[in-house]
């Protein structure tokens, strides 16, 4: 019960500061109607209630899980298995994503149909079970996690010189879109398992960088699949921005659907450990019972959060974004936008849950609230600089991601690898279902306010700025931790 009572303390004082900005902004510069308000401050009190459950679910059911199937992996020592298992625990995870589901049907409504939501499902779900299996047995060999990043950019760049601008928006947006609220929490757990057991001096290290590594599959599986197929672009017309009516109505709507979404987003899980637990583990009565009861949170605090986040806070987002790009003022959305991405980070579920487990696998020598603080002033300059991009028509999404992801791929050659593995999980966790609902419909209400932008187009790109800068920003904490330790003597292992 402690336990539970501290994530519910620590979920409130990151989701107060949204709330409090959102209300302040409603009171000053873009009045909103009262029961959108009213909404509003609902959807905060159950993202706090949703979120405070879903990470004490994580924590005691997905979790233990994860490490579960990571060590029996690691024990299997044949490659062969470790391949499959890692390839078909990738894809089973990804397909029953929330935020890859929402994501599909917006590419297939963009493209006029000529994209299915079940084909994109299909192709990153396949993308992310590759990655995954690569990472793992990247592990397994003690290959150097910057040199196998280097690779997978690699690719990537010259993938994307063949693709369209919508496709480079749509791949990376879908690189955000898999690590959301159910698989980060898994992908973390698994490689921690399959780590710890393996042991060595990369120990360490290796706990992080699986959920970068999955986070390349979504980007070169689309890509591949525009090269492939021959589409190099795709058009279509946006639905029209229709706000709810009343103020109860719309959460029990939302309950409804969402309800039946997350037991499919956690049925895959629940039916791989039952098998697992049966023929490999065979953990006692307590155990299975208590990872079952934490399954069971895991999905009340799922729904929850999602309600909130639908329900309440994505419209709220779009009202805004539109509001204030209507008022004149160029300097105001930028700054507006920084705001937000400083605080709205805070509330993802899976930055937790990452930020978490830094600490403990540092031994508390790399703090929860140092990488926070990192990561949302990482995120305050991508959603600053996407409102730039949406604003000015000459600036593309490319002038942004290529330098970004070609800096961060340099500075992982001078960093302590740990934390080069933290930085490109960050990426991954920092664009889940608060940051992708809420800032995705602050930047489509801005676009849809300015004659020069389209709202398709920047509305993909935004979550693919919000997974770039956190891999600069926490691998730039890496540099000046790097300084700072040999100027007080301390030795630190820099070596791959």
């Amino acid at each position: 019960m402690n336990l539970l009572l501290n994530k519910f303390k620590e979920v409130a004082i990151a989701v107060v500061p949204i709330s409090i900005l959102v209300i302040i902004l409603s009171l000053t510069v873009v009045p909103i109607e009262l029961d959108m308000f009213i909404r509003f401050l609902i959807g905060a009190t159950t993202v706090i209630l949703g979120l405070g459950i879903f990470l004490f679910g994580a924590e005691i059911g997905i979790t233990p899980i994860g490490n579960l199937m990571g060590e029996n992996l690691a024990r299997s020592n044949r490659v062969l298995i470790v391949g499959i298992l890692g390839f078909l625990l990738g894809f089973m995870i990804t397909i029953a994503e929330p935020d890859l589901q929402i994501l599909a049907y917006q590419v297939r409504d963009a493209s006029g149909g000529i994209l299915s939501a079940y084909s994109i499902l299909i192709v990153v779900s396949v993308g992310v079970g590759i990655m995954v299996a690569v990472g793992l047995l990247r592990i397994i060999f003690e290959v150097p996690l910057n040199k196998t990043y280097t690779m997978a950019y690699f690719i990537i760049f010259i993938l994307g010189v063949m693709v369209s601008e919508e496709f480079l928006a749509i791949s990376v947006d879908a690189s955000g879109a898999t690590t959301g609220a159910m698989t980060t929490p898994f992908i973390l757990a698994l490689g921690l398992g399959v780590s710890q057991l393996k042991g060595g001096k990369t120990e360490e290290e290796d706990s992080f960088g699986l959920v970068g590594m999955a986070s390349t599959g979504p980007i070169l599986a689309i890509m591949l699949m525009s090269v492939i197929s021959g589409l190099t672009d795709i058009q279509g017309q946006a639905e029209a921005f229709v706000p709810h009516a009343g103020i109860l109505y719309p959460y029990i709507e939302a309950f409804s659907e969402l309800a039946k979404e997350s037991i499919k987003t956690l049925l895959p899980i629940t039916v791989i450990f039952l098998i697992f637990n049966a023929n490999k583990f065979k953990l006692n009565r307590a155990s299975r019972n208590r990872i079952l009861k934490g399954l069971l949170y895991t999905y009340i605090g799922l729904v929850l959060f999602l309600v909130g986040v639908n329900a309440g806070f994505m419209e709220v987002g779009r009202v805004m974004g539109y509001g204030i790009a209507s008022l004149g003022k160029p300097w105001l959305l930028p700054c507006i936008g920084f705001l937000l991405g400083l605080v709205v980070v805070l509330a993802e579920p899976a930055v937790h849950v990452l930020t978490e487990q830094v600490e403990d696998v540092t031994g508390g020598y790399i703090k929860k609230k140092v990488i926070l603080a990192t990561l949302s002033l990482g995120i305050g300059f991508a959603v600053s600089m996407s409102m730039m991009r949406i604003m000015f028509p000459g600036l593309k999404l490319w002038h942004f991601l290529l330098p970004g992801f070609a800096i961060a791929i340099i500075i992982s050659y001078i960093v302590p690898p740990i934390f080069v593995g933290i930085a490109f999980d960050s990426g991954g966790v920092a664009s889940g279902p608060m940051t992708a609902t809420f800032v995705l419909a602050f930047a489509q209400g801005a676009a849809d306010a300015i004659p020069t932008a389209n709202v398709l187009i920047d509305g993909f790109g935004i979550i693919a700025m919000v997974a770039m800068t956190p891999l600069v920003a926490i691998q730039m904490l890496g540099f000046l931790f790097k300084i700072k330790a040999k100027k007080r003597g301390v030795k630190i292992d820099d070596s791959y």
